[in-house]
C-alpha cells in the first residue's frame, strides 16, 4: 500500500457537491475509524472544512474513493469528476502546500493549519493514524511553521472573518445602525463575531444549540449581546438586518418560509445573509426571495482575492522552501525503506559466518591443521558471499541492468 490522497475543493467542486461530501464535526471520529476497521485503508486523515475534503491515506485509492461514496451513499460515478487522486510524491507536496495556505481560498491564510492539527489529533485519538502518516504530517507542520516565519505569504491577506464585513457594508452603509444575528458559536462564528464587534453594531445575538456556548461568545464580545437558543430562531429573526450561519447541522436550520415571514413584519426592509456553513445553513431557495440577499462561501472569491497580488512573491518564496523539503523528505523515506533491506543483509551474512566458523572448529577439534582449517575456512566465506551476485549475473540477459549494480556494488573495473 502507498501514500495517496483523494479529495475535493473550491477549485474542483461547487458548494452543492462539497456539502454532500463533507464530514460533519461530530460523525468525522466514527468515519476516520471506520475507513481503517472496513479495510479501505491501513491508516488515515480526513480533513473537512467549508473549502475542502480530503482524505490523506496509507492504501489504494481505488477503495478509498468507494470507501468514500459508500459513507455518504452517492454513486460512485457522481462524484468521481470532482475528485483528485494523488500519488505519493504529489501527497506530500500537497500536504505540505495545503498547511500552508497556499491551496486556500484566501491565500497564505493560516485558519488552514489549526483545522489540519485538529483532523490529525481525531486520527490519532481513533488510532487512525501510525508510522507513515505520522511522519508525514510532523514534518508538514514543521514546513508551515518555517514558511510562515521566513516569507511574507500571509500578509496583507482578507480573511473570510474580515470579508463577511466587507460584504455586509456593500448592502448597508453603517453597520453601526444594524443589528447582527450570529447562528452557531464555532471558531468561525467567532471570528467573525470579532470583526462585526469591532464595527459596533446596534445589537447582536448568539443563537447556539447550547445557551452556555453562546453566552460565552458574548461574553468574549464585552457582554454588550444576547444568547439565544436555535429554538428561538422563527420568532425574532425579522429583528436583524445581518445574519451570519456556520454550524455543523446536516440540514439547513434557515428555510424559505421563515425568511419569507421575517421580510414581512420586516415590511421588506432588506436582510443580508452570509451562509458560512457546508452543508449549508440555509436554503438556497432564499436567495430567491426579493430583498434577501444570500451568499455562501462561493460568492467571497472576489473579496478575499484583494491583496492577492501583494502575496504572489511571498508565494514563490514558500514554494521554493516547498520544493527542497519535499526532496528531502522523499530522501528520507528511501532512506527509512532501506534500512529493512540492509538488516536482512548482514543477518543472512552473520548467518553464513556462524556456520562456516561451526565447520571451521569441528575440523581443529579432529585435529586437522589451523592453516588447513583457515584455508577451507576463507574458501567457504568466499563462495558463500559470491554465490548470489554469481547467479544473478548468469541471469544477465533476462536483466541486463543486474550488471550495473554488481559492478557498483563491488567496484568493479569499468572496463570489464
Amino acid at each position: 500500500m502507498q501514500l495517496t490522497a483523494i479529495g475535493l475543493n473550491h477549485q474542483t467542486a461547487p458548494i452543492s457537491i462539497r456539502e454532500r461530501l463533507a464530514f460533519a464535526a461530530q460523525v468525522l471520529p466514527e468515519a476516520v475509524k471506520q475507513i481503517v476497521q472496513n479495510h479501505a485503508a491501513r491508516e488515515a486523515v480526513i480533513l473537512s472544512t467549508c473549502n475542502r475534503t480530503e482524505l490523506y491515506c496509507v492504501g489504494q485509492s481505488s477503495d478509498i474513493v468507494g470507501w468514500l461514496a459508500d459513507f455518504h451513499r452517492l454513486p460512485e460515478n457522481d462524484i468521481r469528476p470532482y475528485l483528485y487522486t494523488l500519488d505519493s510524491d504529489e501527497t506530500i507536496r500537497h500536504a505540505f502546500r495545503v498547511s500552508c495556505g497556499l491551496d486556500s481560498m484566501v491565500l497564505g491564510e493560516p485558519q488552514i493549519l489549526g483545522q489540519l492539527k485538529d483532523a490529525v489529533r481525531v486520527a490519532q485519538e481513533q488510532s487512525s493514524i501510525d508510522t507513515t502518516l505520522n511522519s508525514l504530517f510532523q514534518k508538514t507542520f514543521s514546513v508551515a511553521k518555517e514558511v510562515r516565519s521566513n516569507t511574507a505569504v500571509g500578509n496583507s491577506s482578507v480573511s473570510m472573518a474580515a470579508a463577511s464585513v466587507k460584504m455586509a457594508e456593500q448592502i448597508f452603509p453603517k453597520i453601526s445602525d444594524l443589528n447582527v444575528l450570529f447562528i452557531g458559536a464555532g471558531e468561525m462564528i467567532e471570528l467573525v463575531a470579532t470583526y462585526f464587534s469591532a464595527k459596533s453594531p446596534k445589537k447582536i445575538t448568539v443563537a447556539n444549540r447550547t445557551i452556555a456556548r453562546a453566552r460565552e461568545l458574548c461574553a468574549q464580545m464585552g457582554g454588550r449581546s444576547d444568547a439565544v437558543l436555535l429554538n428561538d430562531l422563527p420568532g425574532i429573526i425579522h429583528e436583524y438586518d445581518v445574519i451570519v450561519s456556520s454550524t455543523a447541522s446536516p440540514l439547513p436550520i434557515v428555510g424559505k418560509g421563515m425568511i419569507e415571514s421575517a421580510l414581512k413584519q420586516r415590511r421588506h426592509h432588506p436582510m443580508f445573509l452570509l451562509d458560512l456553513a457546508v452543508p449549508r445553513d440555509i436554503e438556497a431557495e432564499v436567495g430567491k426571495i426579493e430583498d434577501a440577499y444570500l451568499y455562501t462561501v462561493d460568492d467571497m472569491v472576489k473579496v478575499v482575492e484583494m491583496g492577492k497580488e501583494a502575496r504572489q512573491q511571498a508565494a514563490a518564496e514558500a514554494e521554493a522552501i516547498i520544493d527542497t523539503r519535499v526532496h528531502e523528505f522523499l530522501q528520507w523515506q528511501r532512506e527509512r525503506q532501506i534500512v529493512p533491506m540492509i538488516k536482512a543483509l548482514r543477518d543472512e551474512g552473520e548467518i553464513q559466518r556462524q556456520q562456516a566458523l561451526a565447520t571451521a572448529l569441528k575440523q581443529l577439534n579432529k585435529g586437522v591443521s589451523a592453516e588447513e582449517v583457515l584455508e577451507k575456512l576463507s574458501l567457504q566465506l568466499t563462495n558463500k558471499l559470491l554465490h548470489a551476485p554469481t547467479v544473478a549475473l548468469q541471469q544477465i540477459n533476462h536483466h541486463p541492468e543486474l550488471s550495473d549494480a554488481v559492478s557498483s556494488i563491488y567496484r568493479l573495473p569499468e572496463h570489464l
